[in-house]
């Protein structure tokens, strides 16, 4: 998700670099737009720097007097498109009030016009400023047409005064904008394990055994579980991908390496989400030297590797348990049958020979089977999407057997 954030011309904007960390923890991508009298106050390179991206600080090309090109001119309709939610912190009372009359004048303000993804505004000036009548009267036309307010704290303020006026805490603005992006934080109390990618398994130093997994399902489930507010450990196989931000990396590249892995973090995990393609035969024989190709056929003798789903219901507990199953054909039948004999809580299916639903590709097209005979089929969504609707039925077996154990046994 993509967050575009204003900073405005007040002492409190040196905090917005902070904000900015903290939103990128979140798994969010921030974009910073900065008006000319933010620059006053902090270097638009501070901002470039923690973002990686440029800063916006004006409508139009430099001020060098050449002519502004067809990009820079449309730069604000791009931004707006692409963008998820605007943040304006530090908000001014001066911005406060060219974005209620609808001024556009700058990036900024002409982005809030162009853009209808949610606005947050955390306001920072002055109590006398704050609680005057205009910066009021425009706060209410906001919040009217939708805006989000995080009012400011109370307490010392720049100028010597003290009152209501300072820049909200960085998490209470975080918070709000997780809220207007409908990221909620119900996994909060969770420790949620997620295993991801492919195994490896070795024929000798050259060549070794695996599949398609790129990993994708699994760092989106780590992804969504962690801006959920759960504390996440990510068992992962070789892939190309970055971990999310916050989350616990735990690298392997075996399937006996995962096996030890899950096994030994399993304990302190609430739920386990086994997301990997894990090998499910490995050679009898790892060669310590490169085999020679022959003149004939050749045979590879393989063995079962640990079933690692079966051995973790196997010791479950309270624990909630979802695997995965990537099928070809029969994916119904095939799923139900592998409900039954892991003893999972849940099954997520899918048909890899369908297009937008196999590996490497941002979509899936899944269906959740639950111990209950439900069987929740999802369109081809972002597996991003999947992962939260996956620990959407999670929370609701959490919620089943919690009511569950408080309904008092007949005698």
């Amino acid at each position: 998700m993509r967050v575009a954030l204003g900073v405005t011309g007040g002492v409190a904007a040196y905090k917005a670099a902070e904000l900015v960390r903290r939103l990128q923890q979140e798994g969010l991508e921030v974009q910073v737009i900065m008006t000319r009298s933010a620059q006053q106050f902090i270097a638009p390179l501070t901002f470039a720097a923690l973002t990686g991206q440029k800063v916006i600080t004006e409508m139009f090309a430099a001020d060098s007097g050449a002519p502004a090109n067809v990009e820079s001119a449309i730069e604000h309709i791009a931004v707006a498109q692409r963008i998820d939610a605007l943040v304006i912190a530090p908000a001014t009372a001066n911005t406060l009030a060219r974005l209620a009359r609808g001024i556009a004048d700058d990036f900024l303000t002409t982005l809030y016009l162009a853009t209808t993804a949610p606005v947050i505004v955390a306001p920072a000036m002055n109590v006398n400023m704050w609680e005057h009548a205009a910066t009021q009267e425009n706060l209410r036309l906001l919040r009217e047409r939708g805006a989000r307010v995080v009012s400011p704290d109370e307490g010392y303020l720049a100028c010597g005064m003290v009152g209501a006026g300072r820049l909200a805490g960085t998490e209470a603005i975080v918070q709000a904008v997780l809220e207007a992006l409908g990221v909620s934080r119900d996994l909060e109390r969770e420790i949620v394990l997620v295993t991801a990618g492919p195994t490896c398994e070795d024929i000798d130093p050259v060549r070794y055994i695996t599949n398609r997994s790129s990993g994708k399902m699994g760092y989106a489930l780590a992804e969504a579980a962690r801006r959920r507010g759960a504390r996440v450990i990510l068992v992962s196989g070789p892939t190309a991908l970055e971990p999310p931000s916050g989350v616990e990396l735990v690298s392997v590249r075996t399937t006996e390496q995962m096996h030890r892995a899950v096994l030994d973090r399993a304990a302190e995990a609430t739920i386990v989400v086994m997301a990997a393609a894990v090998a499910d035969y490995r050679p009898t024989v790892q060669h310590s030297k490169k085999l020679k190709r022959g003149s004939g056929p050749s045979s590879l003798a393989l063995e079962p590797t640990p079933d690692i789903l079966a051995e973790l219901a196997r010791q479950k507990s309270e624990r909630i348990l979802v695997g995965f199953a990537a099928e070809t054909n029969d994916v119904a039948a095939n799923a139900r049958k592998k409900l039954a004999s892991k003893g999972a809580d849940l099954i997520v299916a899918n048909d890899v020979t369908q297009e937008g639903a196999g590996f490497g590709v941002e979509t899936n097209i899944v269906s959740i089977f639950t111990r209950d005979g439900r069987e929740i089929s999802l369109p081809q969504l972002p597996k991003f999407d999947v992962a939260n609707r996956v620990f959407d039925e999670v929370l609701q077996l959490r919620q089943l057997s919690r009511s569950d154990s408080t309904v008092p046994r007949q005698r």
